[in-house]
């Protein structure tokens, strides 16, 4: 009698826990009649996410919402249109500056082109203006208030002007090299 209560004090209780995805079953030892002091049992589980397990495919990451950009050119041309380059970009992934160097499209006036800091944001040679889709893209930066302060609000620094949140999708509009209007 003294072994089986000394036994029974050694048993503790263990918690597992296992993801939501497993199942387990209890499958017990051989059957055995009459007072024991310990049973054994053997847990056995399976998972859906175990590497033995074969699940097929996965499921493919939804489409990135994409922003369309037009950048207007800053100079009509013979018959009086404005030349438009186009773009697309994934959204909240990459700074104006970055898409338009990435699809050559110019940015620069003659000045810009070799003084500029190469998106630093401390030179104010990327400027254009956004015509569309304002909303499109982030506030502006403390360090665009500085060098835009006494421009219109349309005025945007490419280097510091991301396009999109990750979430949206649109149509921006740019317009290279503003000209400054009075």
């Amino acid at each position: 009698m003294a072994a089986t209560s000394s036994a029974s004090a050694a048993v503790a209780l263990v918690s597992l826990s296992f993801p939501a995805s497993t199942s387990c079953s209890r499958v017990s030892a051989s059957r055995h009649h009459g007072p024991r002091p310990f049973r054994a049992a053997t847990i056995r589980c399976s998972s859906a996410s175990s590497p033995n397990v074969s699940q097929g495919a996965p499921a493919p990451a939804p489409p990135k919402p994409q922003i369309e950009l037009e950048f207007v050119g800053p100079k009509p041309e013979a018959d009086g249109s404005y030349p438009v380059d186009r773009a697309e970009a994934a959204s909240g992934e990459k700074l104006l500056r970055d898409i338009m160097n990435e699809n050559k499209i110019e940015l620069y006036a003659a000045y810009g082109k070799v003084m500029n800091c190469g998106g630093g944001g401390s030179c104010g040679t990327c400027i254009v203006e956004i015509i569309d889709g304002k909303e499109l893209l982030n506030e502006r930066t403390n360090t665009e208030n500085r060098y835009l302060k006494k421009k219109p609000e349309s005025w945007r620094l490419a280097c510091q002007t991301i396009v999109g949140n990750k979430e949206n999708s649109g149509k921006v509009v740019v317009q290279r090299l503003p000209q400054w209007k009075k």
